[in-house]
């Protein structure tokens, strides 16, 4: 079993909560990183994702590269698109978008993205992605021209999560997108934590430590935070190592 993998399983079993930040190359500036990544090194993360829906080519590599300066923690990328890979980070979540129909973002991107991560060196995490509807249209749905499933509809989202660990995924990952109006109903959290021998990824609306203990509470292995750590201090401070 690879290492990244491996730690995260680890920790899931252990019930050991993980704390990932997600960097979108797109609107950090490189040149802002060190002293970013200083303050997520002291702060209770365990990896970096990197990555967004629309993203200039290069960007994220040079992100990663600045990254690598800075901090020892695993750098994971979280690719909106087959531009954004790049051999320089640890990882990647190999994204399958299980919650929408459309192929390309099934399968037709992954085979696109093989001969890159063949010759990457990068550990190749399969991950069924499950986008939430969260009351505003994400940057995810436009670019995946798919559409969330309803918050409202439990039952469909426990089985897509199932029907993703069953065709091999590693990790589900319940999304409600980049600027949710609010996060994955703790609700859905619990019921799909239930079913699920895999370990289980919450990110998007995640704005205070209250929301963060609640998605934990409820059975996210791992939760990943964006616009919260970047924009509200009082927030940080209450993440910060002790």
């Amino acid at each position: 079993m690879s290492a990244i993998y491996h730690n995260i399983k680890s920790a899931a079993k252990q019930k050991k909560k993980q704390l990932a930040v997600l960097i979108d190359p797109d609107k950090v500036k490189v040149e802002n990183l060190g002293k970013f990544a200083q303050k997520i090194n002291q702060s209770i993360a365990t990896h970096i994702f990197v990555g967004g829906s629309i993203v200039e080519e290069n960007e994220t590599e040079n992100v990663v590269v600045e990254l690598k300066k800075h901090t020892k923690l695993p750098i994971i990328l979280f690719p909106g698109d087959v531009t954004q890979i790049t051999d320089k980070a640890d990882g990647i979540l190999f994204l399958s978008l299980i919650s929408g129909r459309n192929p390309d973002y099934l399968i037709s991107k992954h085979v696109e993205a093989v001969p890159k991560l063949f010759r990457s060196g990068l550990e190749v995490i399969p991950t069924g992605y499950i986008l939430i509807e969260n009351g505003r249209e994400t940057s995810v749905e436009r670019v995946s021209q798919t559409k969330p499933i309803p918050k409202q509809d439990i039952e469909n989202i426990i089985n897509t999560a199932k029907a993703g660990e069953y065709l091999g995924h590693k990790l589900i990952y319940l999304e409600a997108g980049s600027g949710a109006t609010e996060p994955v109903d703790f609700k859905i959290i619990s019921e799909v934590k239930k079913r699920l021998e895999i370990p289980l990824i919450v990110g998007g609306g995640i704005r205070t430590k209250e929301a963060l203990d609640l998605a934990f509470n409820s059975g996210a292995d791992l939760v990943v935070i964006g616009t919260a750590f970047e924009e509200d201090e009082n927030f940080f401070n209450q993440i910060r190592k002790e």
